[in-house]
C-alpha cells in the first residue's frame, strides 16, 4: 500500500464522522466567506474527493466559475481532531454519484429528490491536506502544557501532519 493510499485514509479516518465541513471560498467581491456543508461521503475514493450537495441558485456555483480554489475545515474539539483540506471545486454533473450519495437527510433542501433541477453536485478533489491529532488525555495535555510553561519549551502534543495527494 502507498503512502498517498495510507494518508488518505488517515485522512478520512479522522473526518469521517464530523458531519459537517465549513466550507471556505473566495467570494466575487474578494473576501472569504466560509459556510457549514454536510459531507456527503461515505468513504474516501481512490480520487481524493469530497462531496457535498449544494442549490444551483446558491452564490457559491457563480463564484466558483471566478476561483475554484477552496478549504474545507473540520474540527472536533472533544477529540481533540482538527483537519484541513485545500483543494480545487466544480459541479459535477454525475447523476450515478448523486444516486450513489443521495440520503433522506437531504430531501429538506432539495424537495424534488435526487432528480431535483436544483440538486448540485459540489466535488472538491484534495490537493492538500493538514491535521492535528490529539491522542493523549485532558490530564495529560495539562501536564504537558504545564511542563512546558516552567520550561519554556513547546509541548508536543499528538499527531501534526501535511499531507500531499495530488
Amino acid at each position: 500500500m502507498s503512502n498517498t493510499t495510507s494518508d488518505q485514509q488517515t485522512l478520512w479516518a479522522l473526518i469521517r464522522d464530523i458531519k459537517f465541513g465549513m466550507l471556505t471560498h473566495r467570494h466575487g467581491n474578494g473576501m472569504l466567506h466560509s459556510f457549514p456543508l454536510t459531507t456527503q461521503n461515505k468513504s474516501i475514493d481512490e480520487g481524493a474527493a469530497l462531496y457535498f450537495f449544494i442549490s444551483r441558485k446558491s452564490e457559491l456555483v457563480q463564484t466558483l466559475q471566478q476561483d475554484n480554489n477552496v478549504n474545507v475545515s473540520y474540527t472536533d474539539p472533544g477529540d481533540d481532531r482538527y483537519v484541513s483540506v485545500s483543494g480545487q471545486a466544480r459541479i459535477s454533473e454525475d447523476a450515478a454519484k448523486k444516486e450513489a450519495l443521495w440520503s433522506p437527510m437531504a430531501k429538506p433542501w432539495f424537495a424534488g429528490g435526487v432528480t431535483d433541477p436544483d440538486l448540485a453536485l459540489l466535488e472538491v478533489g484534495i490537493s492538500h491536506a493538514e491535521y492535528w491529532d490529539v491522542k493523549e488525555s485532558k490530564m495529560v495535555q495539562l501536564a504537558k502544557m504545564a511542563k512546558a510553561a516552567v520550561t519554556g519549551k513547546r509541548p508536543e502534543l499528538g499527531e501534526h501532519k501535511e499531507v500531499r495527494v495530488s
